[in-house]
């Protein structure tokens, strides 16, 4: 059985100009002929015109019932789950040489295996510890280790610096 999603657009209250079109009823048809052209460009079919009531406020404490042209449209539904079928795809080829070399990169090192990591075993209790932790996860992604009070970049390497 299928299955429909519908849509409610307000009708138009006043037609729109159009080249050669003349007149109050002529433009009035121009009007809904775009909606309904405009509708059906995405897909949506027409089927009918409904006037309903709307209660709607009125002063500070009053109600009033607004009478309301709308035009109502329909199409299939796209998203149904018996209409999903997922495509498998093949498993990756492993290339043998590029597992090799990751196997290599222990997690003590910092640049692929040629530096360890050092740790001075003092905690740090200066910087907060969820900026610390993301300063030293991306000095890890740099190749470089966070300094503890500022949390700047000192490259490993450089052994001049105090």
């Amino acid at each position: 059985m299928p299955r429909y999603e519908y849509k409610v657009v307000p009708a138009p209250s006043k037609g729109i100009k159009g080249k050669g079109v003349r007149g109050a009823e002529a433009r009035f048809s121009f009007a809904i002929q775009e909606l309904m052209n405009g509708m059906a460009g995405y897909g949506w079919e027409y089927q009918r015109a409904e006037t309903l009531p709307s209660v709607e406020r009125a002063g500070i404490t009053g109600t009033t019932t607004e009478w309301r042209n709308v035009l109502i449209f329909r199409r299939l539904r796209t998203d149904d789950a018996a209409d999903f079928q997922p495509e498998l795809l093949p498993a990756p080829e492993e290339d043998v040489t590029d597992a090799d070399a990751l196997l290599e990169v222990s997690p003590e090192t910092s640049n692929g295996g040629s530096e360890p990591l050092t740790d001075n075993g003092v905690e740090d209790t200066e910087v907060n510890s969820s900026i610390g932790a993301s300063l030293s996860i991306l000095a890890l992604a740099r190749g470089s280790t966070p300094s503890p009070a500022t949390g700047d970049d000192v490259e490993q390497g450089d052994s001049s610096k105090p």
